[in-house]
């Protein structure tokens, strides 16, 4: 991008104070600048102006899962359905990993965390080796795209390689890196990291759809003919993935997308419950659900809102591809963003100073025909690893791999 253009653009959105500091800047700072002004898209700093109507939430009613007893009885229908579909290319792996292991103590990408006691056992071992029970079973690969960060993408890359990948073929995965939104103040104006560096953060799990196609791979998986996308979490190292059963009762069911979910294991459990929002699926995060909803039941005596998200997904990519371009809401977040002030002083805030901008992959949900949610029993599909002790843990992780017969 030539200076010239950069101004043009960022005068459209009123940010021309990026540019502040330009003439200070050496050529190899001032290149860089104009790369990431060129890259950035300016207009998710609408979403301040539309706050308000973005998180008024419609009338919320519970949605019955395809309950376990009932997956069990045709499992062998759901199977031979969703083997048929991997077998013909048209099912690919989404792994979100552009987190660190912060939480956990650990300045690598939390995929590069040892769970293991007695051997290296690492998440994204135990990922890799629950997508090849299913490329034993189906005997075949199936691609495998891996979302990575600015902050962990050198790194997760040499990892694989290292560890040469973990026993999967190489040729059937890509790397891709997460999009990043800018941060801005409270009046909306972007934040500047250094003199020739807006400040940026990644723009929340539900970006991946729209990096995959900056990268250039939403192109590839048309040319190959993918039709599903298992988009999932990097921290649950005992879920399934392209879990035959899950595919061909999404794909049997008629419906864009199905969502494995478990049963909560009380009505305090913190973790997001999908429901059905104004007619379509949505998902109600814990905070936002009222005592009396926590502890509303149904006719049978469960819970209403009964099922937890454990971010697995399964979408249809062309009905993916439709919501991402037309019904994706940016959320707003109020942080603490270290920056530079006008006169290009350090600023270390004390109190949230800016706003960042994420966009949330259940947010897909409403702009789909249906989504199936599909229930997996949680103690054989839901170990998540997001704190060093205390509840998901490595301690309660490590736990339910030996009670499932993995050895650590």
């Amino acid at each position: 991008m030539k200076y010239e253009d950069a101004v043009k653009k960022l005068s459209a959105y009123g940010q021309e104070h990026v540019l502040r500091f330009y003439e200070t800047l050496d050529e190899g700072e001032k290149e860089a600048l104009l790369r990431q002004i060129d890259e950035i898209d300016f207009s998710v700093i609408s979403a301040l102006g539309n706050e308000k109507e973005n998180i008024k939430r419609g009338v919320i009613t519970p949605l019955a899962a395809m309950r376990a007893d009932e997956i069990e009885s045709r499992k062998e229908i759901f199977r031979e359905e969703g083997l048929a579909a991997i077998r013909a290319g048209k099912v690919a792996a989404v792994l979100l990993a552009g987190g660190m292991g912060t939480r956990l103590g650990s300045p690598d990408p939390k995929g590069m965390y040892d769970i293991g006691i007695h051997k290296h056992v690492y998440i994204f071992q135990r990922l890799i080796e629950n997508m090849l029970d299913v490329v034993r079973e189906a005997g075949c690969f199936f691609r495998l795209y891996v979302m990575t960060s600015e902050k962990n993408d050198a790194k997760t890359r040499a990892f694989f390689e290292e560890h040469k990948y973990f026993g999967y073929d190489p040729a059937y995965i890509a790397f891709f890196c997460q999009d990043n939104a800018p941060t801005v103040d409270f009046d909306g104006k972007v934040l500047m990291e250094s003199k020739g560096r807006i400040s940026t953060s990644p723009n929340g799990n539900g970006g991946w759809m729209k990096s995959l196609e900056r990268a250039g791979l939403l192109q590839e998986m048309h040319r190959e003919g993918i039709q599903w996308l298992n988009t999932f979490s990097v921290d649950n190292v005992l879920q399934k993935i392209c879990d035959p059963v899950f595919v061909g009762a999404t794909i049997l069911s008629g419906r864009d997308s199905g969502s494995k979910v478990v049963r909560k294991a009380n009505p305090e459990e913190a973790i997001g419950v999908i429901c059905s929002e104004d007619g379509k699926t949505a998902v109600v995060e814990y905070s936002e659900l009222s005592e009396e909803m926590r502890y509303a039941k149904d006719e049978s005596g469960d819970y209403a809102y009964y099922y937890g998200v454990i971010l697995n997904y399964l979408f249809s990519l062309s009905a993916a591809e439709k919501v991402m371009n037309e019904e994706m809401t940016n959320h707003i977040a109020r942080k603490k963003i270290a920056c530079i002030d006008g006169e290009g002083n350090a600023v270390r805030p004390e109190v949230p100073n800016g706003c960042k901008f994420e966009l949330f992959i259940f947010d897909l949900l409403k702009g789909m025909n249906g989504c199936l949610p599909f229930e997996v029993v949680r103690n054989r599909e839901f170990a998540p690893v997001k704190n060093k002790e205390g509840a998901d843990s490595v301690q309660t992780a490590r736990e339910l791999c030996r009670e499932n017969g993995i050895e650590l």
